[in-house]
């Protein structure tokens, strides 16, 4: 296993497995697409999420946003590692509004492990998923009201 920069073969199995486990507790009854995320923060601490869905489809939280509030709820303030763990034919990816999540909290070094039950299938970054972004650097740079 080739882990990314700035994080161990350790820390990215410990990861990958934290997010396996939260996708088992993921509530999808309507799609049965259960997806699990772990975020590690700046102290190395590890936030887990699972996608939680709603009879009321909006209303439903992606596994990095539900990972993303359990760092913030610790104090966590920067994500220094991502994992995604889902099923699926392509490595499933956080989507758009969970890659503009993610960049609130980090920028584009961010690791990002995309993995299934069996395997890392994806290791990038968020730079990689998401070019040019806008992040909150963007607001605090040159601004006049």
């Amino acid at each position: 296993m080739s882990s990314q920069p700035g994080l161990s073969e350790e820390q990215e199995r410990h990861l990958v497995q934290v997010a396996r486990d939260a996708r088992l507790r993921a509530h999808a009854p309507y799609s049965r697409f259960a997806v699990g995320a772990a975020l590690m923060d700046e102290q190395g601490r590890v936030h887990a999420g699972a996608n939680i869905e709603n009879a009321a489809y909006p209303q439903g939280l992606c596994a990095e946003a539900a990972a993303l509030a359990h760092l913030v709820v610790a104090g966590g303030r920067q994500v220094r590692a991502a994992v995604v763990v889902g099923e699926g034919a392509q490595p499933v990816t956080p989507c758009g509004g969970c890659r503009q999540k993610l960049r609130e909290f980090a920028g584009d070094g961010l690791p990002v492990i995309v993995a299934d039950g069996r395997e890392v299938r994806l290791r990038t970054t968020l730079g990689a998923l998401l070019p040019h972004s806008f992040g909150p650097d963007h607001l605090t740079q040159g601004h006049t009201p």
